[in-house]
């Protein structure tokens, strides 16, 4: 099984280190092959994502990827900075279906953002589409509007078949969960809301025994931290997703623990942490490795049709934080701090 590993840039390197220690304590018969993206692929290419790095993910089963972005490169121009990477990466490999888990595991319920009893047992999934919206649609830009001075406008838009095929992610994510999908839109303002609800609508007849529920982007934001323990599977748009799942991230402790797939129509994916590069912490051995550890799982899961290794990493996590081992973000009193090395450590010793 050939693997894309991509650190990135900031703690990439670090949290990705530690998914490899896992991965390879597993003994699978696993072909590593690193590669640069981000800003590293532009100090050594002149490219956030090299011609070899996309061909390494094209001919790979699987990528595990770090993180991108520093500061740094914010004066270059769009296409050159580093988080193009990741936009071309979905773009290239169709990875149209993002899942995110927002998962409490017991032992970090006293670190969530909210009141352990209104987190506890809380086990989210968010699938968000990847590929269309307004981060890809055109026409977008910066244009000179006269007398009002300039303007920047983008465009929205969806058509049915990518609606109808994340709709069909995540009813049947929900019939292997709960059976239940609340759908996410702002039909009572945007036109490509309306289309969206109704063809999720009409896709809902094809899944009997799951239960669709519609839901408007505030609304949504406004109950997952009232009672976020209503949702089951929450499937909606990239903008919409991509600030949920943030937001989702918080109620579970620290973003720091989310893993996340990015899967094409075939189940090959992207794996990845959902926080960012932190180059502020870089090389100072603090990053939480936890949420890459969990996104090798879900590529063990979903790409690699090896769900026992997966459920092996899965419960070794939970057992490293039954012991107490905390790194800075997810620390409370009581608890051990580790850095991202010794974090990594613990959970090899309870595979």
């Amino acid at each position: 099984m050939k693997i894309a590993v991509l650190p990135g840039d900031g703690i990439g390197k670090e949290i990705v280190a530690q998914a490899l220690r896992v991965l390879r304590r597993l003994e699978l018969p696993l072909e590593c092959t690193q590669a640069t993206v981000g800003g590293a692929g532009v100090d050594a290419e002149g490219e956030p994502l090299p011609g070899r790095t996309l061909a390494l993910a094209r001919e790979a089963d699987a990528i595990l990827f770090g993180a991108v972005g520093d500061a740094r490169y914010d004066a270059l121009p769009r296409a050159k900075r580093p988080e193009q990477a990741i936009l071309g990466l979905r773009r290239a490999l169709g990875l149209f279906a993002n899942l995110r888990p927002a998962r409490v595991f017991p032992e970090l319920a006293p670190a969530s953002a909210l009141r352990a009893e209104v987190v506890a047992g809380l086990d989210i999934l968010i699938v968000r589409e990847l590929t269309g919206d307004i981060y890809f649609g055109q026409p977008r830009g910066i244009r000179d509007a006269g007398e009002h001075g300039r303007e920047g406008f983008d465009t929205m838009h969806y058509n049915e078949a990518e609606i109808r095929r994340i709709a069909r992610v995540a009813f049947e994510a929900a019939r292997r969960r709960n059976r239940k999908v609340c759908s996410v839109d702002k039909a009572n303002v945007l036109e490509t809301s309306q289309l969206w609800r109704e063809v999720v609508s009409a896709e809902a007849g094809s899944w009997p025994g799951i239960e669709l529920q519609h839901m408007y982007v505030d609304n949504c934001a406004m109950q997952l931290v009232r009672a976020p323990r209503q949702f089951d599977v929450i499937v909606t748009g990239n903008l919409f997703g991509d600030i949920l799942s943030d937001e989702a991230s918080m109620l579970t402790g620290s973003i720091g623990m989310l893993p996340s797939a990015s899967l094409d129509a075939a189940g090959k994916g992207l794996y990845e942490p959902i926080h960012g590069s932190a180059p502020d912490i870089a090389g100072k051995d603090t990053a939480n490795p936890l949420a890459t550890i969990l996104s090798a799982a879900m590529m063990l899961r979903y790409s690699l049709a090896r769900p026992e290794a997966a459920d092996r990493i899965e419960r070794a996590v939970q057992q490293t934080l039954r012991d107490g081992y905390r790194t800075a973000d997810i620390y409370t009193d009581g608890t051990r701090k580790v850095g991202t090395e010794e974090m990594g450590e613990a959970v090899l010793r309870r595979l």
